[in-house]
């Protein structure tokens, strides 16, 4: 199947607003092909969380046209031997390094082909150890949206990495789940999915969570549907589990961080159920 491009290439990094990174990625994309559109998906990744990265990149690559090239740094190998890579599908591209942070997103398209950067022609020379977004990544990108074939690139490949995307673990009380991230506001994104919870076959007013040393009882609609200072559940937009607390930061309030475990349960108690 032929890529066909359309002109569109998005960002999505750990590099911050402070350096000037981002705007000299963005002159290296302009210099091979000024007619580029370029679009910001988020630069604020916690740097090096590969994880977070992929939640990023694989929630927002969906809603862009087709023909739009993805262009993914959260690179914390750079300058080793892990290799850069393009992978081109049915709809889009993505291009970024050989570390997980592109597979959810490739997981998402039909007949994908990876290619293993290797022709140097289409690269900035001399290649910095440092930062092969600029080097590397970026006119790579902007090379394929003026059309040039994938296959000029590098080498078809089959072992790319693949990222492990923690499931929650199911238990006869309910599910053990994880919180990937905290987003801005400070909602713990979790890993239990709508799907997961039609698993359990039951209402979410039936549930608690555990986490840390708090239970959480109420579950709701809208964020408008909380009361203020009040953690509860909701099914945010990503369609995965958030754990939030109503004008307040819930990783604050609950003093919780990537990675912490919970639990998601049967409702024990007649108080629960109220």
């Amino acid at each position: 199947m032929t890529f066909v491009p359309n002109s569109i290439i998005t960002l999505t990094t750990d590099f911050g607003l402070d350096d000037p990174f981002i705007g000299i990625m963005k002159g290296v994309i302009l210099s091979v092909n000024p007619d580029a559109r370029i679009v910001d998906i988020t630069h604020g990744v916690p740097p090096q969380n590969i994880l977070a990265g992929s939640m990023a990149l694989q929630s927002s690559c969906s809603y862009f046209p087709k023909g739009t090239i993805h262009i993914a740094v959260v690179d914390p190998g750079v300058g080793s031997n892990r290799r850069p890579l393009l992978a081109v599908g049915d709809r889009y591209a993505f291009v970024g390094p050989d570390n997980g942070l592109l597979s959810p997103s490739i997981q998402s398209q039909k007949d994908v082909r990876v290619f293993h950067l290797t022709e140097s022609l289409f690269f900035l020379k001399p290649v910095s150890q440092t930062f092969h977004g600029r080097d590397v990544f970026a006119p790579v990108a902007a090379w394929l949206s003026r059309g040039k074939a994938p296959e000029a690139f590098g080498q078809l490949i089959e072992d790319w990495v693949w990222l492990h995307w923690p499931g929650p673990t199911r238990s006869a009380e309910g599910l053990e789940g994880t919180v990937l991230r905290v987003d801005h506001f400070g909602n713990l994104i979790t890993n239990i999915s709508a799907a997961d919870l039609a698993y359990l076959s039951t209402s979410p007013s039936t549930l608690e969570i555990r986490i840390g040393k708090h239970t959480v009882h109420r579950f709701c609609a809208s964020y408008a549907e909380a009361n203020a200072g009040e953690p509860f559940g909701i099914m945010g937009s990503a369609d995965l589990l958030e754990i939030s607390v109503k004008q307040r930061s819930a990783a604050a309030l609950l003093g919780v961080s990537p990675g912490e475990k919970f639990e998601l349960r049967f409702c024990l108690t007649e108080e629960a159920l109220r």
